[in-house]
């Protein structure tokens, strides 16, 4: 599924398009020991001013986006399973006119219902313009396992967490993702 970006719907800074891409993904059902590390990774990204695109779906996902959009200037691609509602621009208002925030869609307006199908679709956009993807937590099996299997993701560097449900990923190629010193936390040399 190779998609342009002027065949979809878009609302926001479109100069986000030309930016490396984080695709963020985390199935729905997870297990609380990984939001601690998650939101780690969400300071890096905020910290490095990295954009980040998601369909922001899951409980976890949604949490970040508000963490993410907290930042001055934060590059967030949201991906919608539906249309662009008209209520969309009111409620992200400040982002929007801050160049931060971008949502697009290949569904019109009149499709107001996020369905498996949709959701399937905005996937594999996500998947399309994605540059690499983190992956936090992976359910066997899921929704989500079987995106990662698709050709839109192909080669494309995916970083997760050290768990055992994803040790499947891991197999795959998946690099483990660890937090770096980025935040001002680095070691330093005891004092005396």
């Amino acid at each position: 599924m190779r998609i342009h970006s002027d065949e979809l719907y878009t609302l926001g800074n479109k100069a986000l398009f030309k930016l490396p891409k984080t695709a963020f993904f985390c199935s729905r059902d997870y297990p609380p020991a990984i939001e601690r590390l998650t939101f780690l990774w969400a300071m890096e990204q905020r910290y490095r001013g990295h954009c980040v695109l998601s369909g922001f779906h899951s409980r976890l996902e949604q949490a970040v986006l508000r963490y993410l959009l907290q930042g001055e200037w934060q590059p967030v691609i949201y991906a919608l399973g539906r249309g662009i509602q008209p209520g969309t621009r009111f409620e992200y208002e400040a982002d929007i006119a801050a160049g931060r925030l971008l949502f697009v869609t290949p569904f019109e307006p009149g499709v107001h219902v996020v369905t498996q199908d949709t959701a399937d679709i905005r996937n594999l956009l996500i998947a399309d313009l994605a540059d690499q993807f983190f992956v936090p937590y992976l359910a066997p099996g899921g929704n989500l396992d079987r995106l990662l299997r698709t050709d839109a993701v192909g080669a494309k560097p995916i970083l997760t967490l050290d768990l055992p449900e994803n040790q499947p990923l891991l197999a795959r190629g998946a690099r483990l993702y660890r937090p770096g010193g980025v935040l001002g936390h680095a070691s330093r040399p005891a004092q005396p």
